[in-house]
């Protein structure tokens, strides 16, 4: 039985092509800062888990599983962010966050919440937020997969690592841009 090897090396070949185009785009662009130092395959993958069992973790535990906590890994680093009723919430979710395996240092942005929500807000919130998203993911300078957005009574918390301060900069004016945006709480941090 003989195989014709010409189609398999032409699809390895286009592959190889594929990919060495999709690694040229994701260059940074001449005039930005020098940009952070490069993370593996394999960091990524480990960030990826432990953001995954602090999410759980922070589900599982009763006191902690009601609160809209953002989760950001770098690292190992977690970043918290997001709103909650109290500083004993606060609290309580870094504890737990402590307890997750492959956790090396927690960053907490947690904010606390003012007066009451009402449904109302909770939706004007939910398009705000919306709007902010679609905005950073339009931005060139911006990489909005890398920030988390979270409104609460027209306040915008961003959140996440950023590869340097033009793109955090950015960030920050691309959101206060938005329409119904009262003030935007800049919680992100520089990749390492």
């Amino acid at each position: 039985m003989k195989t014709n090897l010409k189609p398999l090396i032409l699809s390895a070949a286009f592959v190889g092509a594929v990919t060495m185009f999709a690694a040229g785009c994701d260059k940074p662009s001449e005039n930005m800062s020098t940009p952070p130092p490069n993370i593996t395959v394999g960091t990524e993958i480990d960030d990826t888990v432990v953001t995954t069992n602090v999410k759980s973790a922070l589900l599982a535990d009763p006191d902690v599983k009601s609160f809209d906590v953002q989760v950001e890994t770098r690292k190992g680093e977690v970043q918290l962010s997001g709103f909650v009723d109290s500083q004993a919430q606060v609290d309580r979710a870094t504890a737990v966050v402590q307890g997750v395996t492959g956790v090396k240092s927690i960053d907490n942005k947690l904010n606390l919440k003012g007066a009451t929500t009402t449904v109302g807000n909770k939706v004007d919130d939910g398009i705000v937020t919306a709007r902010v998203k679609a905005a950073l993911l339009a931005d060139t300078i911006v990489k909005s997969l890398d920030i988390s957005v979270v409104t609460r009574k027209g306040e915008v918390q961003l959140s996440g690592f950023v590869d340097n301060q033009i793109q955090m900069d950015r960030a920050v004016h691309v959101a206060r841009g938005i329409e119904n945006v009262s003030s935007v709480s800049n919680e992100m941090s520089l990749k390492k």
